[in-house]
């Protein structure tokens, strides 16, 4: 089958499936996105994230994760829902992103009934599909594939559905015909930069881990929070959406048409009442979204934070 024609075969089937965007790219090393990712590195603005610092030949070329490796068919799936969070006493917020199933499974589903879909085109090629786990620069490819564009707050932004999207990657060593980059659409606009109540975003497109509110309710394993930024977590418990809320190419997001990214759980949590909680209380609360991430002594230490 001509590539072009295959090309246009997926893309018609990914939007079938239930994907708002969906492009390719070539598996060409990452040159320039290579370099701005060990600078940051050595800057320490991962944190604790030391699996940034594994593979790194691999993040910066994608075809040495599979071999022969022509093509990466990038993914994104909308997952907005319509919240106009505000502060409210002894109210602790959740990110939007993680108040439905766990978007891994999610992604991992749908990106599964295209492979399948390819097989039975008779494309029976290698196919390695990651939602937010391999060694791969996502919001790089993503970017290079067409789906848009990485913006000051570091997250990749279309201009038709903004930034409240997962990105799962396929690649394979089947031939396709590629996109071209986006553009960046950010201008003079630093409303992202000047939201944070953190200043975790130290300059444009640079993102201090150390110091984002996401980073710290989720991924950090430490005991205690940094005493430095009480006060500035804005009674977020898991996530933050600040830099995404304030940005104007989000201001005409549309809800997602994903039934099991609708809201499982309340974006507002009781914080007296949750910090009471059993960790098989959570278990059974929390096990189905992604707020297991932070694990449920994470998530007292959360919590504790707010409201101690």
């Amino acid at each position: 089958m001509d590539s072009l024609i295959l090309s246009n075969r997926i893309k018609e089937k990914a939007k079938e499936i239930g994907f708002s965007l969906v492009g390719f790219c070539n598996t060409k090393p990452l040159e320039k996105e290579g370099d701005h990712l060990i600078e940051w590195l050595n800057r320490g603005y991962n944190a604790e994230m030391r699996w940034f610092e594994r593979s790194i030949d691999k993040r910066i070329d994608p075809s040495l994760i599979l071999p022969n490796a022509k093509s990466i068919i990038v993914l994104g799936l909308n997952y907005y829902n319509q919240i106009n969070f505000t502060n409210q006493i002894n109210k602790g917020k959740i990110s939007k992103y993680a108040l439905g199933k766990d978007y891994h499974s999610v992604m991992k589903s749908k990106m599964k009934i295209l492979i399948n879909f390819l097989k039975e085109q008779n494309f029976f090629g290698n196919y390695l599909s990651y939602v937010d786990s391999g060694p791969l620069m996502e919001k790089a490819l993503a970017q290079k594939a067409g789906l848009g564009w990485i913006g000051k707050n570091t997250n990749l932004i279309n201009r038709k559905i903004g930034s409240f999207f997962f990105i799962g990657c396929i690649i394979t060593d089947i031939e396709l015909v590629y996109d071209e980059i986006y553009l960046n659409y950010c201008g003079t606009c630093n409303k992202c930069i000047e939201a944070c109540p953190t200043k975790a975003l130290v300059e444009p497109y640079i993102l201090d881990s150390n110091k984002c509110i996401s980073y710290l309710t989720i991924e950090y394993r430490g005991e205690v929070l940094p005493q430095t930024l009480k006060g500035k977590f804005d009674n977020w418990v898991f996530g933050c959406d600040i830099c995404q809320d304030i940005c104007p190419w989000n201001k005409n997001s549309k809800k997602t048409d994903v039934v099991e990214l609708y809201p499982m759980i309340d974006p507002y949590i009781d914080l007296e009442k949750e910090n009471k909680i059993s960790e098989e209380q959570f278990s059974l609360k929390y096990s189905r979204t992604s707020i297991k991430r932070a694990k449920y002594k994470g998530f007292l230490r959360n919590i504790n934070f707010l409201i101690n």
